[in-house]
């Protein structure tokens, strides 16, 4: 008989665990079986935590669990790549906490192992299957706000601790990565298009050594996005898209509530030449939980991932770009290596 549900294990016992475990426990096609850490009473605690019935005492114990068919990896973003590769090459399907590696060439490496052994290996950007983003990109193409001429964004938390591994530069720490990668997809994802070119500035911090504050300008051919992200601000997050005859704007656009509707704010000019706005909002729904529902139905169906390592390493040639941006002070073309 064909499988129908894809068993699941996670790696680690990150914090993020608290969004992302319950919510794919509990989706179509999907099952968590236990939860892997070098700790073993850490281990014994989040499967509790979480309801699970196996605690794995090491990575390895997880890994060599015949009845698991795909891995969940909240890992510290240093060892992404490491570990998606063990896992893959025990023969589980890996969906991984992004960034999926640090840069092209990384991503490029997990496409050999995905390659070399066959296994399904997706960057969890939750963000591009939620609804609201798929309704965003249809109203766009629709017509609804006329042509597509900018887009503006912005992403900002406020974190000064030491210990904190976004503070850590060379576990790959900074704001770019862990924040400013959501305006470069979401922006890529609604237009459908690629950046032909880019400029950034960009302030590092003196003690941390990580990026704390961008701005960022990608020229997609007749569309300019622009955004700013910040890891020393106070908290704030949206996303516009700027049109002939109206815009829209995403209210919460990248940590989704599960628990309310998301919201779009439509404003348009009528044929009668009347300016309106509308709020549309998106029903209740968990981002998470949708992700690993998509990625379960793709392993399932043997059919095409939402985000293939193609997009993945695309997304990171452009963080590439960025960085020798800030660094060069000038445009750079955004190209394959």
């Amino acid at each position: 008989m064909a499988k129908d549900v894809i068993v699941w294990g996670v790696l680690g016992s990150a914090k993020i665990n608290d969004k992302v475990v319950v919510p794919m426990n509990n989706a179509p096609k999907c099952r968590v079986k236990g939860i892997a850490s070098r700790d073993p009473q850490k281990a014994r605690e989040a499967a509790a935590k979480y309801g699970l019935p196996v605690a794995y005492d090491s990575y390895e114990a997880l890994l060599a669990d015949p009845e698991v068919d795909a891995i969940y990896i909240p890992l510290p973003n240093h060892l992404h790549v490491e570990w998606t590769i063990k896992c893959v090459e025990a023969g589980k399907h890996v969906l991984c906490e992004k960034p999926i590696g640090l840069n092209e060439e990384q991503a490029e490496r997990l496409m050999a192992a995905r390659d070399r052994t066959g296994r399904y290996v997706q960057e969890a950007f939750m963000v591009r299957t939620h609804p609201q983003w798929l309704k965003v990109r249809a109203l766009i193409e629709e017509g609804v706000i006329g042509e597509l001429r900018a887009i503006s964004g912005g992403f900002t938390y406020y974190n000064i601790d030491p210990l904190n591994i976004r503070n850590q530069n060379d576990i790959g720490g900074g704001g770019l990565l862990d924040i400013g990668c959501y305006p470069i997809t979401t922006s890529r994802f609604v237009t459908r298009r690629e950046p032909r070119r880019v400029v950034a500035l960009m302030e590092r911090d003196p003690a941390f050594g990580v990026d704390r504050l961008g701005s960022v300008l990608m020229d997609f051919d007749g569309i300019q996005a622009s955004f700013f992200y910040s890891t020393q601000i106070h908290a704030y997050q949206r996303m516009q898209f700027h049109g002939t005859n109206g815009r829209i704007e995403v209210e919460i656009p990248f940590n989704a509530p599960n628990d309310r509707p998301t919201r779009l704010l439509v404003s348009e000019r009528t044929r009668a030449g009347v300016d309106t706005e509308r709020w549309l909002e998106v029903p209740v729904c968990d981002q998470y939980g949708i992700a690993a529902t998509v990625f379960a139905a793709a392993i399932l169906s043997g059919g095409q991932q939402a985000i293939p390592l193609e997009d993945t390493r695309t997304n990171m040639r452009m963080i590439d770009a960025v960085f020798r941006s800030a660094q060069s002070g000038g445009w750079v073309t955004v190209s394959e290596r």
